[in-house]
């Protein structure tokens, strides 16, 4: 048993990765994708990871998500050693701790804004009542009460962005990975998906890691990490 492994985050780090490594077997070759990758987030912390197409940065989030396993190193998530649980605990992890927004939406064409929102709740077995309760304060909190009602469809790709980011905070997870949330977006939606995220992470104190292309957009962010080479720089 490894030094890393008897020593879990201070309680104030809700995710951490320690010395990551992911290599992927391609034909004959073994591509090293990361390299060695520490990242702590602390508690309603903000912060970026900017990198060229292809430096690592999505296949960092699905690690630190619980999505993909590590080839080596260590991805601790509220205190929890990843890689030492089984398959359905890393799922009850996932769904307790971590919230996910990525560039495309996700949300179910057939379902409207309200029921996108509140799906993780119902998934968990909260009563219906007490999910769109929940479900619609998310939904006044990114400016979207008026279309609640509303389906995929029927709102502007801003909006749906933001129905993704209330459905990623309705379950109040420690940390939302949100991997080029406005990679689809003008530069208008994209402020607005940015400042709801903003706003959210201020009331409710969550955690946020925003993987973008924009670096305008990740500087605006207090931290900004740079993905080269396999390894963050920042």
């Amino acid at each position: 048993m490894s030094n890393l492994f008897m020593n879990p985050p201070a309680p104030d780090v809700v995710l951490q990765t320690r010395d990551l490594h992911r290599t992927y077997r391609e034909g004959d070759l073994n591509v090293p994708v990361l390299k060695g990758v520490n990242l702590r987030v602390k508690k309603g912390e903000m912060m970026a990871i900017v990198g060229a197409s292809g430096s690592g940065k999505s296949s960092l989030m699905q690690l630190m998500g619980g999505l993909d396993q590590p080839t080596s190193g260590e991805v601790w998530l509220a205190g929890n050693l990843l890689s030492a649980q089984g398959e359905a605990a890393r799922g009850q992890l996932r769904n307790q701790h971590l919230g996910f927004v990525y560039q495309a939406h996700h949300l179910l064409p057939e379902f409207t804004a309200l029921d996108n929102v509140a799906m993780p709740l119902l998934i968990r077995h909260l009563p219906r009542k007490a999910a769109h309760t929940r479900a619609q304060m998310l939904l006044e909190a990114v400016g979207l009460d008026a279309r609640a009602q509303h389906r995929p469809a029927e709102l502007s790709g801003g909006e749906r962005q933001r129905v993704a980011i209330a459905r990623a905070l309705v379950t109040e997870p420690s940390v939302v990975l949100a991997d080029e949330p406005t990679g689809n977006l003008d530069s208008i939606s994209s402020d607005s998906v940015f400042q709801a995220m903003l706003e959210l992470n201020q009331s409710m104190g969550t955690a946020i890691v925003l993987v973008t292309h924009d670096r305008s957009l990740a500087g605006r962010m207090p931290r900004v990490f740079t993905m080269q080479d396999g390894v963050l720089i920042g």
